[in-house]
């Protein structure tokens, strides 16, 4: 019978606790014994994890070698309740219908929390899993992952290839990864570029090459995600703050009080049943496409751009879709 994804992932989970656990390392025959599979097997399942990323030492003896997992890579278990593991599950599924292309860091995140969730819970997770898993793979984008990820957790400096979106040709630049952020089918890295000498946020999908220096930098103990975003709406920052002020039909009034769409936002019940909400965020370029998500429900009467900007986009498709 084929082994499924599921025990495969769960075996070498298995393996990879063990040589956590032995600094020393062990040889096949140890781990053959101690697994109750085949030496062969070990010898895939090594190869396996070696191919995901994880670094695999192996001693010199000849004869009988010892494998083990470089110091400082792995990271201990953790111990979840059945709430924080749901919790988890729900954060990878999310993760998941937000990414285009496979990436191995995620499947296999998600393949050893499948094995510690109860049997219906990890049946969900397995199907994604093998959604996942069935997405064109990029290895480039997979080496700026790890790469990125290394520097940001070491404190070292990258260098980078970079495309910008509007240009032919890429520029390099040197970076201090600051932190990574997911977005709407991207992922982003928000870092210190010496090009600029200020912080800017990059697109990982648009990283044509990434190499991990040497040279290290500090992370500025203020900077953290939640403090430097707390004014976007997506992952645009900036110092400049403008405000925003939404009217809402009363046709989509619950739905506008089911949610808190802005740490910001401020919202006023009119008297004909209406939400009057007021937000400040940093630009107004990501919270355009959401509120055009509400058609006509919706009318912005603050800032005057953004109006105009509405306005003239809606008489336009008003156009394409006019009779002849």
């Amino acid at each position: 019978m084929t082994e499924s994804i599921r025990d495969k992932q769960a075996r070498l989970l298995r393996l990879t606790h063990l040589l956590y656990r032995h600094p020393n390392g062990l040889t096949v025959r140890d781990m053959s014994r101690i697994c109750g599979v085949s030496a062969r097997t070990i010898q895939r399942d090594l190869k396996s994890l070696e191919e995901s990323g994880v670094p695999i030492w192996q001693d010199e003896d000849e004869e009988r070698p010892r494998y083990g997992i470089v110091d400082g890579y792995y990271i201990p278990p953790l111990q979840l309740t059945l709430g924080e593991a749901t919790a988890l599950y729900l954060a990878a599924r999310l993760l998941c219908r937000h990414v285009d292309e496979r990436n191995p860091h995620i499947v296999q995140a998600m393949a050893q929390l499948a094995t510690v969730l109860p049997e219906n819970l990890a049946r969900a997770l397995q199907d994604t899993l093998e959604v996942v898993s069935r997405q064109p793979d990029d290895p480039n984008f997979r080496h700026t992952f790890e790469v990125i990820a290394l520097g940001w957790a070491t404190g070292r400096k990258v260098r980078i290839w970079y495309l910008p979106a509007r240009r032919q040709e890429t520029r390099t630049h040197v970076i201090w990864p600051y932190f990574m952020e997911p977005g709407i089918r991207a992922l982003y890295v928000v870092a210190h570029t010496e090009t600029y000498d200020r912080v800017i946020t990059f697109k990982m999908e648009r990283i044509r090459q990434a190499e991990l220096l040497d040279e290290t930098f500090e992370l500025p103990e203020d900077f953290l995600p939640a403090r430097i975003l707390r004014q976007s709406w997506g992952i645009i920052w900036d110092e400049s703050v403008e405000e925003v002020v939404l009217r809402f039909s009363p046709e989509v009034a619950r739905r506008v009080d089911e949610s808190v769409w802005h740490p910001s936002q401020e919202v006023e019940e009119l008297p004909d049943g209406g939400r009057l909400m007021r937000l400040r965020v940093s630009g107004t370029l990501e919270i355009e496409p959401w509120i055009k998500s509400w058609g006509n429900a919706v009318e912005v009467l603050t800032p005057q751009h953004l109006r105009e900007k509405m306005a003239a986009e809606a008489r336009a498709l008003a156009a394409m879709y006019e009779d002849g």
